[in-house]
Parts: C-alpha cells; structure tokens; sequence
C-alpha cells in the first residue's frame, strides 16, 4: 500500500509534524510512505525523523523569491508576482501562508498524485486536496487539534469533511463534537491517539532536581504561568531549576518576565532542541501549561516515556487523555496559576510521591500508547478502506454527503454542536452513563459532547438556572445540610455552605443525585482531577473549594447545550481567622480556645464574630459576611430560600427599574402593504427628498425583506433577557401568524393608535415611526428598543443596559460620521446622523463623530418626550416623510444617546457584538464561528442591497444560522407554530 503524508511545512518544528513523521516511520516498515511538504524553508529539517523518510517539496522558500523545487521555465519575475497574489485554493483567513504558486503547484501534485492513501494533516489542506486529488485517490484527514477551538482556522473541515473518506481525531472528545456538528454529512469518523517514538530512549533516574519544559514561545502556550508558577515556589526550593525549550516571537517579553523576578540563574529560554529525549533523561518534572488549542501532545509522550512526572493544565483534550491524575502526574484547572505552583510544590517537596509518579510514567505511557498498537489502528483503517475503494456506494455515499451539506446551511456556514472545557470521562464513569441512558426512557437522555444530557426542546437558560438551583437545595435539604443563597453578578445561583459541612453536603449531593444525569464540575480540587463527574460521585471526591451542579440539556437540533453556565455553585466558606490564627468563634456560647492559667486575671471580651470568607469569587456584598446563619428569605422562580437581609435590600448597582422592550416589524410579503408602498411611490423608485442609496433599496424592499427574523430575535429575548417585563409589537396593522397576540407579555401597536398626525401615514420610513415610540401607551420609562435583525446572543441583565442609577449606556461603533454635508448618495441612516450632527453642534457646541453600535437600544422616555419637544419641527418634519430621505433625523439610534449623555443622562458602555451582512458570502463562516462560540453578548445579520448572491441562497444561510442558535420556542409564539 502506498501511503502519502501533505504537511505545509514539514522543515519545521512543531507537533503535527513530528507526530506525522513518528507514524510515517512506523508504517514504512510495511509499506511504501512518502511526505509531500508544501514548502521547503531550511537547508535541513528540523527533526532527525524528516531525514527518514522520503520527502518531497513543492515549492522551496529558501531562495528569493520563492520557487518550484520541481524543473519549470518560471522566471524570477512570475515566481515573484505569483508569490505576491493570494490563494484560491486556501482563504488566507484559514491559513495566510500558501500564495497563488503554492496554489499552482499543489494543483500540479495533487491531480496526478499516484498513491492509495492521502493523508491530510490540517483542515486548510484538507480543503485543498478533496478537490484536486484523483477519484480513486483514499482521502484521510488526521485533526491534530481540537477542532471545537480552531477558530476560523478550522471551518474548512467542517466544510470540505463530507468529501473525506475518513477522518480521523486523537481523542473521543473532539470526535464526539465532529460527529453531532456534521450528522448525516460526516464521513467516516475513528479515533487513534498519537504513539511513543520507537528507538532507545534516555531514562531520568528520579533524582534530578530540573523542571524541562518543551513548548513554542507564543502566546497560547503560556509559558509566561510556567514562570510565574515556578517563581511562587523558588525560594521554598532553591535547588531546583527551570529549563524551556523552544522559540517564538515572546522571546523577549519572557526574559523580561525572568529578571523581574530575579531568576536569571535559575530559569533558563535554551531555544528549540533537536534531541528532546536526552533532556528529558535530565529532568525531575515537567510542565505543559498551553491553552485550550491542545489535542494529544507528543511532547507529553515524550516525557513520560523518560520517567517524568507531568504537571499539566487540564485543558479541553489532550494532556487528561494521557497524565493520569496522581498516578503519573498532576493535573490543575486551566489558567489557575496558584494551583499550578502549589502542584509544582507538592511534587517537589515529596521525593516519595515524584518518584512513584516517575515508574508509573514509564510503564503506562508505553502500554497505553505503543506503536505497535497505534500502527495497527492506522493498517486496520487503510486497508479496509482500500478493500472498498472501487465500490459504486463510496462516490454515492460522498455525493450525497456533500449534498446535505450544502442543504444544511449552504456553501460557506455550517451549524456546529456546542463544546464543553471538560475532559472526558473515565472508563468506569462512561460505563455508569450508559447505565443511566438504559434506565432513562428511549431517547429523554442522550450523550452530547461526551457526557449525558437530557434531549429536549422547552427550555430556556433562566429556567435551567432555577432548575438547577431547585435539585441542589433539595439535595442539601435532604439532609439538613444549612445554607443560604448569595446574591453574584452573573445569572446563574451560588449556594455559601459553612467549610465544616463539606463532607455531609457532598454526600447529600450523591445521595440526592445518584441515578441522574447531573453533574458537578469541581473547583479547586485538592485531590482529584478537575473537571467534572457524575453528581452521584462527589461522596469521598475529598477536599475542594466548591461544586458547580448541573443537568446538562441540548435539544434535537444538537446546537444548543445548557450546562455548565446555568450550574448552581455550592462554595464551602471558610472560617475568617482571628489575628494569632485561630479561627473565629461561632456564637456568644463556644469555648475560649486559647485561655491560659492566667485568663481569669482580666475578663474576656466580647467573642469575635462568626465571620466566612468567599473560598473564591466573590457576592455583588463583597468576599467577606458576618455569618451564614439565614436571616431572611429570597424568591427566585417559584419558591424562597434562605438568604441574608443585604441580599434582600436594593444595592447601589441593582437596575430593578421596570424595563420594556419595543420591536418595529414589517412583513414585505403582504400584498396590501406592497400595494400601499407602491401608491405612495407614485410608481416611481424613490419619493422627493428621498436618498440615492435609499431609493435603490427601497427599490428591491432591501429594507423590508421578512426572512422571519422577528420569531429568533424574540427566542434571543426570551432566552438571554428574562428580566423584560412587557413587549411592544409596533407594525402597520400586520401581525405574523405564528405570533400569540393573547400573551399577557405582549402587546401589538398599530401605526394608527401610535402617529399623533395620522395624515402621515401609511408610513415607510423607519425614522418617522421611531419618533413616536414614546406614545406608547403603558410604556415603561426605561425600555430597550429592537430591529428584528438584533439578536442576544448570551445571557444578559439590566445593568448590561442601565446603571443602576437609572442611566442608559450607549455603545459607540468604530464606524464614523464623515465630516461632510449631507448628500443624496448617502444611505439613511448617515444622513439622518449628519443631520442629528447639526443640531447638536448648534445647541451643545459638540461634533459628533461616530455611530452606534447596531445593537438593542437602551432609552428612556421621558428623554424622548423632551427631544420632541425641543426638536417638535424637525422631528415632525422626520414623522411626516413617508421614506428615507436627506432631511431626516434619527431619533432613537442617534439623537437621543448624544442629547442624553450631553445632558448628563446616559453613560458610554462597551459590549461583545459582532454584525454579519448576509449579503456578503465571505461573512457567511461568520455565522459558524457565532453558533460555535456564542460569545458575543449582541449580534445583528444584515443585508446589502447590491449583493450579488440569490435570495435562495442568503435565506437558506439565515434560517440555518437561526434556527440552530434559537431553537427553542419563546413564550411569544402560538403552541402550533413551528
């Protein structure tokens, strides 16, 4: 079998190539291996193995300009401009290194490759190869990396992964997330780890008092906590020493980092190393503190196959599939530098324990990892894939893959399952799940991102958080365990239990919980793994800051996961200590515990009080309480429970104001608003005073178009703000059909009942209704006012809108107001702040310069009512313009966040938002990196009116993108609608 490797650079040092090299060799044993590597960039490879094994380059960046290593007549001159032009094949923002020549010569290999198997070694090749290579060329692609944290560096798998033959991860967690992401349009999915390299390898002898780290000098790998870390402990153990291997552009910042610790002569930044087996023979510990971009490090191999003990971030994949927790390393929660040090401290001060853990490195790595074992795998997968090669089914099954694919959200977006930052569960905790899933009803408890979850379609976030909440307290109830419920800043529930009922309440939680599936991630374990575990577990799990609880719940699409965020927290509070360290006392009635023979020479004084301190985090009343006996009760959904009276009192920052949200709405489909729309035009494109711009949209309804945005954007409200109390529907006498007009949440306001001069209607132009919307009756004076392409994208509160003071806060954009007079080729929204600009620079003496962000508005009334007082005439004359035009202001997007901060009446805030024109194909992986991060607080989906895409093509784009983000049904919508 003939086997060929695509690297883009295999001349450099990194994981992904010397794993590819380490498996090319143990299959070159048996059969025919080759590595094509894209570009050549050193005189010699970085790795002993590349020298190996055949290799073949493609283009060779060793030379100026670059240039095909194979013959070619190219002159300096078209190599040079070939060298400057971008790629076709490969988006620059998936990967910036190939060029239109890199291009040239991967359409010249590729197409004629004569091989069995290609094996694709990043998503960005894997894109490239599935079009260029032969049909009866077997296609694999080996995912080096967590593909669920690529990024956009990682769209072009979930894209191109339908042409495949297989594809392949290095751990269960990611293809678990691959294979809910791609559903029916995945294509073979497997997992095989990476293998120990074969040859003698140098073993550390368990006495060395050396920490060897091996990691890139950037950013994602951390080094800088290594530093740190390391220097927390130095002076506890000033015989041990620090030595980093590797380059990269953080060089320097993290030689500064070393001497403003003073630990010149005791850390060391050595550069890449090409023996790494004979530093780790030298080592007595290792580290490995990269982010969450880590699969299966190689170099975690490495040093356990030297007898090295491992301390290790527990990051997503990677490092918990291969140190064992206190067999043959440590593993602490991600980015907790003090638990990293104090790790670091424990194995360095037991020799007894580092030594132990050394044994068990050497004997499991190569039991669980062999390259024996791991080469088997790779034969079992290539040659049954080549015993099917020929059959008619495979080009089917791929064409009907690729197929669904595009159906799935069209050629540049495709919908993603949520992740999780735990790692996988044991084997005997995965066997318990299943346990669990066969006692459940067929199909209520599913796995989703490798864990169990309950499959439903009826829940938002702040029912999952009262859910949660619910089943903890009961659990701790069940046996008395006291508690009371802290008010934080987030939405989800903390729960404060006194540090000396840790054990029994832990208990309680596995008693409760036993049988479920809940689970609970675990903070600041002392003793076990982090991560989290099944709820019923936690009996014995020893000694440990806090829980998060939680009942993991995703719906039928597979895109939307309550989990972790909605968990309920249960933070063991520790006693304050007194001045001499003894712990304060618990009532007026405890013992003093350090009375002497002479205590009865002065009479004691009042005892301290029973003061607890936050184990970590913080309560919006501070770190620190005088005690956790309950003093009052607090209501959260449908029941109270015990609290302390100042999170029962209004606080300086609360914003429990009543806070409305306003939607304007119109639907383009109807025929008598369209026959209306056409009336007031005259038959004409545009109306006098309307803009060029304007009237070139108004002329395709660009403006108006109903991709039914409305019904996701009120799923975002339902889902993300909660806390709104009333919603207004402003439309021009339309009510969508899937709308349940009989909520009492919910309020339709035609035109007619809102435009104090009804001769102004029918209307078309979104500012004129906009200067009416504080007539509506009921109206709270603080509201949040909504487009229906505005949408939540996570959960929010009031103060992510007013201060507690009442103030609304307004978010400039980076977009500016072009200092130039208003113009007929200005679209809208520009000349109506150019003209809101005027008004301000003539009463206030200020320029404004920038938009708005296009996200929910936060206004108050009694700001609007005085602006239509102020500006009656301009505001009447904005009212009565039935379109867009160049005399317009813009009342609610503009004028009123720079009168009322000028006024001293709103506040600049910052937000996560992000905008994507719909109308642009390149935006559309924008919508895949928004559903697989949901990280933005606020998002808008817009349309240019000159795209040049079918409407087809950007509805199907939208109703995938909304539909996976919100598929949960929102109060607002009649029970029969879909």
């Amino acid at each position: 079998m003939k086997i060929t490797y695509l690297l883009g650079w295999g001349d450099e040092m990194g994981g992904t190539e010397l794993a590819t090299y380490t498996q090319a060799l143990h299959l070159a044993e048996r059969h025919d291996v080759e590595v094509v590597s894209v570009f050549r960039t050193r005189p010699e490879p970085f790795f002993p193995e590349a020298r190996q094994v055949p290799v073949r380059y493609l283009v060779d960046r060793t030379v100026t300009p670059e240039r095909p290593v194979r013959e070619s007549r190219l002159d300096e001159a078209a190599c040079r401009t070939l060298a400057a032009l971008p790629s076709e094949l490969i988006e620059p923002a998936w990967e910036s290194a190939f060029d239109r020549l890199s291009d040239v010569e991967l359409t010249a290999a590729l197409s004629t490759l004569d091989t069995d198997v290609l094996v694709t070694t990043t998503p960005a090749l894997l894109a490239a190869a599935v079009g260029l290579v032969p049909p009866r060329v077997l296609t694999v692609h080996q995912e080096h990396r967590p593909t669920q944290r690529r990024g956009r560096s990682g769209e072009p798998l979930l894209l191109h992964a339908p042409r495949l033959d297989a594809l392949v991860t290095l751990t269960g967690r990611t293809r678990d997330w691959i294979a809910e992401s791609l559903g029916a349009t995945a294509p073979e999915l497997a997992v095989i780890p990476n293998a120990v390299p074969d040859g003698f390898r140098p073993r550390a002898d368990g006495e060395s008092k050396v920490i060897v780290m091996a990691a890139r000098l950037t950013g994602e790998k951390r080094v800088d906590h290594a530093i740190r870390a390391f220097a927390r402990v130095a002076e506890a153990h000033p015989e041990w020493t620090l030595r980093i291997f590797g380059g990269g552009h953080r060089e320097q910042s993290l030689r500064r980092l070393v001497d403003a610790f003073g630990l010149q002569d005791r850390v060391e930044l050595l550069g890449p190393c090409q023996d790494m087996a004979a530093e780790w023979a030298t080592a007595g510990l290792s580290l490995m503190t990269a982010g969450h971009n880590e699969a299966f490090p190689l170099v975690l191999l490495e040093a356990l196959a030297a007898g090295v003990p491992v301390v290790a971030y527990d990051v997503l994949t990677g490092p918990a599939e291969i140190v064992r927790h206190r067999v043959d390393g440590l593993l602490v929660p991600p980015g907790e530098i003090g638990e990293l040090a104090a790790a670091m401290d424990e194995l360095m001060s037991d020799d007894a324990l580092r030594r132990g853990c050394a044994r068990a490195a050497r004997e499991g790595v190569y039991e669980r990892f062999s390259s024996a074992g791991v080469t088997a795998l790779w034969e079992e997968l290539y040659t049954r894939l080549l015993a099917g090669r020929d059959r008619p089914e495979r080009l089917a099954g791929r064409a009907d893959r690729v197929a669904l694919g595009v159906a799935s959200g069209g050629c540049g977006f495709r919908p993603t399952a949520p992740h999780t930052f735990n790692a996988d569960a044991s084997a005997d905790e995965r066997a318990r799940e299943d346990e669990i899933i066969a006692a459940a009803p067929e199909g209520r408890v599913i796995r989703s991102v490798g864990r169990l979850a309950e499959c439903r379609d009826d829940v938002l976030a702040p029912r999952m958080a009262e859910w949660n909440l619910e089943v903890t307290a009961a659990a701790l109830e069940s046996r008395q365990i006291p508690y009371v419920l802290v008010r934080t800043d987030g939405t989800a529930h903390t729960l404060a239990v006194d540090e000396d009922d840790r054990d029994r309440a832990l208990k309680a939680l596995a008693e409760r919980l036993h049988g479920e599936p809940v689970y609970a991630e675990l903070v600041n374990p002392r003793d076990a793994a982090p991560g989290a575990v099944l709820a019923e577990r936690l009996d014995g799990i020893g000694e440990l800051a806090g829980v998060k609880v939680f009942r993991p719940v995703t719906t039928t699409t597979l895109s939307l996961r309550h989990g972790v965020q909605q968990a309920c927290t249960v933070a063991f509070w520790p006693r304050v200590r007194g001045p001499e360290g003894t712990a304060a006392a618990d009532s007026p009635d405890s013992p003093e515990s350090a009375a002497g023979p002479d205590a009865t020479t002065a009479p004691p004084g009042p005892p301290e009080p029973s003061r607890r301190r936050a184990p970590f985090g913080s309560t919006l009343a501070g770190a620190e309480l005088p005690s956790l006996a309950p003093t009052a009760r607090l209501r959260v959904g449908e029941r109270e429970y015990p609290t302390l009276d100042v999170f029962t009192q209004r606080l300086m920052n609360d914003a429990d104001f009543p806070v409305d949200a306003v939607y304007t709405w119109v639907d383009d489909s109807d025929p008598d608003w369209r026959a209306a729309r056409t009336a007031a035009l005259g038959g004409t494109p545009g109306a006098p005073g309307t803009t060029a711009a304007d009237a070139s949209a108004d002329s395709g309804t660009v403006r108006f178009r109903n991709r039914d945005e409305l019904r996701y954007s009120l799923r975002s409200l339902a889902m993300y703000a909660p806390w709104v109390r009333h919603v207004y529907l402003v439309t021009a006498g339309q009510v969508p059909d899937w709308l349940d007009r009989d909520h009492p949440g919910l309020t339709v306001v035609d035109h007619r009942e809102l435009f104090a001069d009804r001769g102004a209607l029918p209307t078309f132009n979104s500012h004129a209704i906009e200067t009416q919307l504080h007539r509506i009756e009921g109206l709270a004076e603080h509201f949040l006012y909504f487009n229906d392409d505005m949408f939540l994208g996570r959960p929010t509160t009031p103060g992510t809108f007013f201060l507690g003071s009442g103030l609304p806060k307004f978010f400039w954009s980076s977009a500016s107001v072009p200092a130039l007079p208003v113009d007929e080729t200005d679209e809208g929204y520009l000349a109506a702040a150019k003209n809101n600009r005027e008004l301000l620079r003539r009463d206030f003496g200020r320029t404004a310069t920038h938009c708005f962000l296009h996200v929910p508005y936060a206004l108050r009334r009694s700001v609007l009512e005085e602006l239509g007082e102020r500006y009656a005439g301009e505001l009447a004359a904005t009212a009565r313009a039935r379109f867009r035009g160049t005399t317009d202001h813009s009342l609610v997007s503009s004028l009123h966040q720079h009168y009322a901060y000028l006024t001293g009446r709103a506040v600049p805030g910052s937000v996560s938002y992000d905008f994507v024109d719909i109308g642009s194909r390149a935006d559309h992986a924008r919508l895949g990196q928004l559903l697989q991060s949901r990280n933005k607080t606020a998002f808008c989906i817009g349309e240019s009116p000159d795209s040049g895409m079918s409407d087809e093509e950007m509805a199907l784009a939208v109703r995938s993108f909304l539909t996976a983000y919100f598929p949960v049904r929102s109060p607002y919508e009649r029970a029969a609608s879909v």
